[in-house]
């Protein structure tokens, strides 16, 4: 495991995701989702994303897609909007 001084949240989280499914889920479910290492675990991955964009986290579900990449879903806590982390990183408008 790396030391707490050389984590950098941007080489676990690759890519946020903007599908009209994770639209829905950013509106409704308060959740965000992101094309993540495949190597990182939950923990590492609620601790990137509350380290990159300043929210505090849930939740997080992971699942490997049928190519191979891995999709990190995370729930927000109740004080942070989705919609508000998703118009920042320009996933909507």
């Amino acid at each position: 495991m790396p030391k707490i001084s050389d984590f950098d949240p941007y080489k676990i989280l690759k890519a946020p995701i903007s599908t009209e499914k994770v639209v829905r889920m950013i509106n409704e479910e308060n959740k965000l989702a992101f094309f993540v290492d495949r190597r990182a675990n939950k923990k590492e991955i609620k601790r990137a994303v509350e380290e990159a964009l300043d929210v505090k986290v849930e939740r997080v579900w992971t699942i490997i897609t049928i190519d191979g990449r891995k999709k990190a879903y995370v729930k927000l806590s109740p004080e942070y909007r989705a919609s508000d982390v998703a118009a920042k990183l320009g996933i909507i408008g």
